[in-house]
């Protein structure tokens, strides 16, 4: 993805007006149509540019990867595994404000497991088998079409890795997660921001094995 300088112009405009209690969605319209910017550069602004507020407040959940050793985690599945898919694909990543690494495909519900998708699942079980935490919880979206085959699969890797764990199935992950007393695997905004500990796996991953040359750091050094 080639990089308009009116990019972060419109960044740090955007960051101006969230720091300023503006609304979000008619922030993002404003700087939108100011810059002329196209669907890919809003939707990178929009997963990518936070308030100091919530910057300050995800920043304080995250958790080093050295504390997973002997907690449970439980993993947004499709969260990291579309993540860890886009950045395999060479597709754009945004290392956001708040610290956590985001895709922009807007795959979700349409989600397909391609071959991309067995060598993310074989990058965490590696990572997991390494890290040691004392149970993995993978939780997927049942609505998404082939949920329940690909728990089967994650169910099957982690039996043959030595993991310790489940993968599941289920209509709202996300109410699992609320209530889950370890620490959650997730980028994702809104699980970020209902759980008391995270860890950015899909991040994580990305960072120390691919390094890819398409990931953009939205803040402006």
């Amino acid at each position: 993805m080639e990089i308009a300088k009116d990019l972060w112009e419109a960044a740090e405009d955007l960051r101006y007006l969230l720091n300023r209690g503006y609304p979000r969605d008619a922030s993002l319209q404003l700087v939108g149509n100011h810059y002329n910017l196209d669907h890919d550069y809003r939707h990178l602004l929009r997963r990518g540019v936070f308030p100091a507020s919530l910057v300050e407040e995800r920043e304080r959940k995250r958790v080093p990867v050295g504390e997973l050793r002997g907690e449970g985690l439980a993993v947004d599945g499709y969260n990291c595994i579309i993540t860890l898919e886009s950045a395999l694909k060479g597709k754009t990543i945004v290392l956001a404000d708040d610290g956590f690494v985001r895709d922009i495909s807007g795959v979700s519900g349409g989600y397909r497991e391609t071959p991309e998708t067995t060598k993310a699942l074989g990058l965490i079980m590696a990572f997991l088998q390494s890290a040691g935490p004392a149970e993995a919880l993978f939780l997927l979206d049942s609505p998404i079409r082939g949920s329940g085959e690909l728990a089967a699969r994650i169910r099957t890797l982690m039996k043959e890795h030595g993991i310790q764990g489940d993968a599941s199935a289920i209509k709202v992950p996300e109410r699992i997660m609320a209530g889950y007393r370890g620490i959650i695997a997730s980028s994702d905004t809104a699980v970020i921001d209902q759980s008391e500990r995270v860890f950015d796996l899909a991040g994580h991953l990305i960072a120390e094995h691919l390094r890819i040359p398409s990931i953009i750091e939205i803040k402006k050094q």
